[in-house]
């Protein structure tokens, strides 16, 4: 590498739950730099979870994380050129890429949802993440089987 990695920036708690990763997602859900307004879809999103989830004991926020988890994929495959032909390489996933893969899945598939309002929309994937099912529970899926069926290749990792 010619350039020197750049430091990672810190990230300062969200003000109503104090997390870093609310800000972080937070930071990916914003447009045009609207914070405020990313934040408010947010935290709506977390109130109708908790009005759709009233059964369970759990806090909004808790459900928000394991939805998270639920979309976060442990292995991926990469694209390797081997003597002329492309191999589909498995390979694990960083920590970091983790949460970050798992986020923009969900806010993806948060906007090609069918509703009023994105925080209507975040807050049906949130849920539907939390069941194991909707577009990034299956994205993820879909990940977990290319690697699955290219374990073959997996001698060839870099």
């Amino acid at each position: 590498m010619r350039k020197s990695k750049p430091k990672k920036r810190i990230l300062l708690p969200d003000p109503k739950y104090g997390d870093v990763l609310v800000t972080r997602f937070v930071n990916n859900l914003m447009y045009g730099g609207k914070k405020s307004i990313a934040y408010t879809i947010f935290y709506d999103a977390l109130d109708m979870v908790s009005e759709k989830m009233k059964d369970s004991e759990k806090a909004p926020l808790d459900i928000w994380k394991k939805a998270l988890e639920n979309i976060t994929p442990q292995v991926e495959v990469k694209s390797r050129r081997i003597g002329g032909a492309t191999f589909q390489v498995p390979t694990e996933v960083r920590p970091e890429r983790k949460i970050s893969l798992s986020i923009k899945n969900m806010l993806l598939y948060a906007r090609k949802r069918s509703g009023r309002s994105m925080a209507e929309k975040l807050c049906g994937e949130i849920v539907a993440a939390y069941n194991e099912e909707g577009g990034a529970f299956k994205r993820k899926e879909d990940m977990h089987k290319m690697a699955e069926a290219n374990k073959a290749f997996a001698h060839f990792r870099v």
